[in-house]
């Protein structure tokens, strides 16, 4: 048996981090799903913008784009949406054997509307409709500022990928959005089955305090910080405020483990597959770091739903002066800043692509 199919029947779905044109033409998704168990995948702005940059995969597509009138960013959402549509009907089989549990494609909105929630829900709901499969997830940041659009796509039956969540207190207030739109749904007497990920990632925890402590104190942040969130998600599961909604046909949101790519060369290429492994959760893997696994990795036991470890590693790090939660904030300032870079560095390529198509014309 492969190191990934035990890791799925442990009970963690496997998502690629990567979705390109050439990883459908060529099989090569399709391989994953069938040898390595893959069972969705994710996306993101940079991913799309070297696909645009090492691929003519693209430009026929976008000639009949330029062809048509379409501005970059429109043209953007109809290329990606077609890769995602493409994607989403390969995991179709695993999203109706799993009655929508698995089996799920990730967009996100543009991060130029994170201020704007109105915006943010009209781009969501959207692209949701565009797109016509209802094993997407449309990604919304889950920053201060995304937190009502979080409620407002829920209560409006689109389901959410909530990104950029690096501690328990960012994950819990997530959480609290989804499931006030949830239970908004069931006032209103609508379904409450609106399937959602709350992502949260790690190894940037890691890469920030690599320089600051010592070097036995490498590489075990990120992993104590995900069981923290990991064990206040359980205890979300278990409240009574949850079984309700539940009672009521919702069904929980699972935690997704981001970010999960070695950083540190002199660490284990498998790191944080193998000590993120727990049941009702996904772990979504770059392409490089899934072969890895899928090649030499190895299970440990899987995460404990109290926390383990995780408060007397953390407390280290205070003690080595890491302000861990004022950490966590600017990690989230970070990532939201680093996604409005990627967008427009996107955009900037395809204004290339669409440039270069219009001057052939």
């Amino acid at each position: 048996m492969t190191p990934t199919q035990k890791l799925h029947d442990l009970g963690q779905s496997i998502w690629l981090d990567n979705i390109t044109r050439d990883l459908l033409d060529s099989g090569t998704l399709k391989r994953y799903i069938d040898e390595l168990s893959v069972t969705g995948l994710t996306s993101n702005p940079t991913i799309f913008e070297r696909a645009l940059e090492h691929s003519a995969a693209y430009d026929d597509a976008i000639h009949l784009g330029v062809a048509a009138g379409r501005t970059d960013e429109t043209l953007f959402f109809d290329l990606a949406i077609d890769d995602l549509r493409r994607a989403a009907d390969l995991f179709r089989p695993v999203h109706q054997q799993t009655n929508g549990v698995d089996g799920w494609v990730s967009l996100e909105v543009s991060p130029l509307l994170a201020y704007d929630t109105a915006s943010t829900l009209k781009a969501a709901t959207d692209i949701f409709a565009r797109a016509d499969r209802p094993n997407l997830h449309i990604k919304i940041p889950g920053t201060p500022q995304g937190l009502p659009a979080i409620e407002e796509a829920t209560f409006a039956g689109v389901p959410v990928n909530v990104t950029l969540l690096f501690s328990r207190e960012q994950y819990l207030a997530a959480a609290d959005a989804w499931l006030r739109g949830v239970e908004r749904r069931i006032e209103a007497g609508l379904d409450p089955d609106v399937r959602s990920v709350a992502s949260i990632f790690i190894s940037r925890w890691d890469v920030a305090v690599g320089k600051r402590v010592p070097g036995d104190m490498k590489n075990q942040l990120g992993i104590a910080i995900a069981q923290r969130a990991y064990a206040a998600a359980r205890i979300v599961q278990a409240s009574p405020r949850w079984q309700r909604a539940q009672n009521a046909g919702a069904r929980p949101q699972r935690v997704l483990w981001a970010s999960t790519g070695t950083k540190d060369p002199t660490a284990s290429d498998t790191l944080y597959v193998k000590a993120l492994a727990a049941p009702y959760t996904v772990n979504t893997i770059p392409e490089k770091t899934l072969l890895a696994f899928g090649d030499h990795g190895q299970l440990g036991a899987p995460m404990a739903i109290d926390g383990g470890d995780a408060e007397p590693v953390i407390a280290r790090y205070t003690q080595a002066g890491i302000d861990v939660h004022a950490l966590a904030n600017k990690l989230q300032q970070d990532g939201a800043q680093s996604f409005v870079r990627s967008w427009k560095a996107m955009l900037a390529r395809m204004s290339q692509k669409t440039n270069a198509a219009g001057n052939a014309t």
